[in-house]
């Protein structure tokens, strides 16, 4: 495989990931022996029918890296995340012998489609976008972030400004509502899974506006730029910790009951012997205090399963009818690239008229 430039991101590495599909799609023999495929895309098989890829049939096919690149869920700013995981990259570089790297991606469609294309190894994916990546890039989820006690769960929180005059879900009639993306589950997908039983429907009783994220959907709501935004509870109260907002400007109108939080896969072709191992590394580990103030009081990672612990997401996606798949994907892809373009413009032009505002400056 091409090295993986680390200043590659966004649009570009979704292109390069396009790019890449074909030379990383298995070959016809393993595609013609497979019994059974279910939802997975005809890169993949699932003859033990446990809803996720199968290791390669043939020897030559599994991959054994000399660096393992990973990357987080961006739902919120990639560089907080990079700071975060800092520790657990140095302890996975000792712990599996191999250079482990840290990428910041800025789409999940750019994180599924680099995985896909064989450049990630490793990957933390956003509850909804786990479905995507299982499908569509032969990820095999294996862990979740959580404590002794079990992995992590976190709820569909509606959240108002505390001095708004929305005060439940029927209020929400003609307002600005802020969605993430069409992709996340909490953020989108159940909402118009639930909200329906409310006496509420997205895009008919308010509208439904994509911010491209929970930290933005948050952050907007704050300042006004949204009446309200479903968002995931867990981001919404790292926030609160770490001071990005105060707790106190807002009220949550509605939750839902709790859903796993990001997925922590692997890529189904690495060889089975490097398999057992990073995985096992994950498990040992235990979250520094920085890292396990930074993940929500969490402190290791709990192993978990698709067939199991994504079932709650996969009703959601199947009640709004809603599949994982290609041409859901592509869509996908096109609407974040669309909304980074639309940001990257508002931010040049604040750019420009803070320039153009500055003492002295000649117009």
């Amino acid at each position: 495989m091409a090295r993986l430039s680390i200043a590659m991101c966004g649009a570009g590495l979704i292109a390069l990931g396009v790019a890449a599909v074909a030379s990383h799609a298995p070959v016809a023999a393993q595609a013609a022996a497979c019994s059974n495929r279910g939802a997975l895309d005809d890169a993949y098989c699932d003859d033990n029918r446990d809803l996720v890829a199968d290791p390669p049939k043939e020897e030559r096919q599994f991959r054994d890296p000399s660096a393992l690149v990973f990357a987080y869920t961006p739902v919120e700013d990639p560089a907080l995340y990079a700071s975060q995981f800092k520790p657990f990259m140095d302890y996975l570089t000792q712990c599996t012998g191999k250079r482990a790297v840290y990428f910041p991606v800025t789409s999940n469609a750019a994180q599924v489609e680099a995985m896909r294309s064989g450049r990630l190894h490793i990957a933390g994916f956003s509850t909804g976008p786990t479905a995507f990546a299982v499908n569509l890039a032969g990820a095999v989820p294996f862990a979740v972030k959580g404590k002794e006690d079990g992995y992590e769960s976190y709820k569909l929180a509606v959240i108002v400004r505390a001095d708004s005059d929305i005060r439940q879900m029927s209020d929400l009639k003609g307002k600005r509502v802020a969605h993430t993306s069409a992709t996340s589950n909490s953020g989108n997908l159940a909402p118009r899974a639930y909200f329906p039983d409310l006496g509420l429907v997205p895009d008919q009783d308010y509208r439904v506006i994509y911010s491209g994220g929970h930290d933005r959907s948050v952050m907007g709501v704050n300042s006004g730029d949204y009446d309200a935004a479903p968002v995931a509870s867990d981001v919404y109260n790292r926030m609160v910790a770490r001071g990005q907002v105060r707790g106190d400007n807002f009220r949550i109108i509605w939750e839902s009951a709790p859903f796993p939080t990001s997925s922590f896969a692997h890529a189904h072709d690495l060889r089975p012997e490097l398999v057992e191992k990073i995985k096992q590394c994950f498990y040992d580990f235990r979250f520094p205090e920085d890292m396990k103030r930074d993940l929500g009081g969490n402190d290791r990672f709990v192993p978990a399963t698709y067939l199991k612990d994504w079932e709650p997401v996969r009703f959601v996606a199947d009640k709004v009818n809603a599949p994982y798949t290609r041409a859901a994907f592509d869509v996908e892809a096109r609407r974040e690239a669309e909304a980074e373009a639309r940001r990257r413009a508002a931010r040049e032009q604040q750019q420009r008229q803070q320039q153009q505002q500055q003492p002295g400056r000649t117009q």
